[in-house]
This record gives C-alpha cells, structure tokens and sequence, in this order.
C-alpha cells in the first residue's frame, strides 16, 4: 500500500516537474521581501502570509501543469521527447489528472481569498492565464510569451499578498520574468522543430527556423535585462542589487553561449543556468534590502 502511494506521489510529481518550480518561486519571494520593506521595514512578511503563499504557489503550478499535461496527451504520446511522461504513458489516467488539477485550482482560489480581497478577484484571470497557454501553441507562435507571461504573474502575486497593491517596480520585474522565461522556452522549443513542423503546432522554430528563433531568445533576454534594471531603480535598489543584476545577465550570457555551441547543451541550459539565475539574482536583492535595514 505505501510503496503504491509512494510510487502514485512520485508519478505526480515527475507530472508537474516539481523541479522547475524554483523558476517561479524566487521571484514570488523576492517581490514579497521588498513589498515587506516598503510596508513595515522589515525583511519577513509574516508566517501566515508565507503558507498562504506557498500553497497559492503550490496549487496555481500544480493546476497549470497537470491541465498543460491533461489537454496535450495526444501530442506528447507522439513526441520522442516527451512519450514516458506520466500523463502518456498511463501511470496518471486522464480522470486523475482532471481531479487534480481542478482540486489544484480550487485550493488557489480559496488561499486566495484568504490572504486578500485583491488576490481573490485575480485568482480567476490567473488560472485563465496558466491554463490557457496549452491552447496557444497550436493557433500562434506567441505561446512562448504566453508561458513566460504565466510565470511573470509570481512576482505580481508576491506584491499583491503583501502590499494589496502592484507598483511599478513590481511590473518591471515581472516584464523582466516573462521575457527571461519566454527567451529559455525558445531555446528549450528547438529540440522538438522538428516534430512541431510535423504535428502544425505553432512554435517559433518550426514557424520561422533556428536563426530567428536564436535572434528572438537574445533579444528577450536583452530587454528582460533592461526591464530588471528599471525595476532596481524603480525600488531605488543599491549595489548589491545592481551586482545581481550583472551576475544574471552573466548567466543568461551563458545559457546563449552553451546552446549556440550545442543544442545537446539545451536542457543543462534550461535546468542549471535558468535555476542558479533565480536563486543569485534573489539572494543579492535579499542583501540589498537587508543592508538598508540594517
């Protein structure tokens, strides 16, 4: 019974990649230390504001994976890349992944309404958000930025929990994390032209080929460099913010070299640039408003 359970949790989360939610989080988090700053001159929001948080991220994710992986089935048992996926391959049936991703959304908008009547009247153009970027890809070529634009709706959150408000530095650093997230899903989009061509799905490379889509993933990440600098000044950040800023666009710089030299390179890219960016860029934001504190 356990070891059908332990395999059951093992399953759901390889169908939600638990692992990718570090890309999400930091951001969430980073919005939530400097709103606290701005609110009350401290680092720490509040522990009932952080659960609160982290099962509005836990179920917005989890929802917006599981319905990705429910109405994508088809496709993804016909992609080399993606046929041993749970949702494929029979280890979730589709009435499992249909009770949890709408238990996943129910528990978003609930935790909503507990931490804000602004996060409430949200939660539902959130999740039309996060559940409509599974459509996108198969009428336009702007489900990158569709992707991007859901994960951007983190730090967006994170003011929204702690301020009740979204100010303008938010916006910018949300700017900057749709367009970092839609810059690595080009990059990440090239492994599967091939078959995108095949199927008529509308992704950047089988649309318009490698060297744009190259093109469109530097430049992303060109202005999600510029947005994130409009946000330090916007929140009249200090050095330590302007140092993680320059150790982001070192990694981004990175990730471009890493797959211009070899697509093989993509998913280290995808996993290892994309996460330690999220995780530094955070730590020295934390320093930077700490220092004021102090």
């Amino acid at each position: 019974m356990l070891k059908k359970i332990a395999h059951k949790i093992k399953a759901l989360s390889e169908l939600v990649a638990l692992e990718h939610t570090i890309f999400s989080s930091m951001f969430l988090l980073m919005a939530m230390v400097i709103s606290s700053y701005q609110k009350n001159q401290t680092l720490f929001f509040g522990l009932e504001t952080l659960i609160l948080c982290f099962l509005a991220l836990l179920g917005a994710r989890n929802f917006a994976m599981g319905f990705n992986r429910l109405v994508d089935r088809d496709i993804d048992k016909d992609n080399p890349r993606t046929k041993n996926r749970p949702s494929v391959d029979g280890r979730i049936s589709v009435k499992g992944m249909v009770v949890f991703s709408a238990s996943n959304a129910l528990l978003f908008v609930v935790v909503s309404y507990f931490i804000n009547p602004l996060a409430f009247k949200l939660s539902l153009p959130f999740l039309i958000i996060l559940g409509g970027y599974s459509y996108f890809k198969r009428f336009s070529s702007l489900a990158h930025f569709i992707v991007g634009l859901a994960l951007g709706l983190a730090p967006i959150a994170g003011s929204v929990a702690v301020l009740g408000a979204i100010p303008l530095w938010n916006v910018f650093l949300a700017l900057g994390v749709m367009l970092w997230v839609a810059g690595f899903d080009l990059l990440y989009s090239l492994q599967d032209m091939e078959f995108d061509k095949e199927r008529g799905l509308f992704s950047i490379p089988s649309q318009l080929g490698e060297k744009w889509c190259l093109n469109l993933s530097r430049l992303s990440h060109l202005v999600a460099l510029i947005c994130w600098l409009c946000f330090v000044k916007c929140y009249h950040g200090g050095l330590f913010a302007y140092l993680g800023l320059g150790v982001s666009a070192l990694i981004l710089l990175y990730e471009q070299i890493l797959v211009a030299r070899d697509y093989k390179n993509i998913p280290k890219a995808f996993f290892v640039s994309n996460g330690y960016l999220g995780v530094v860029f955070f730590i020295f934001i934390v320093l930077d408003v700490g220092f004021k504190h102090a």
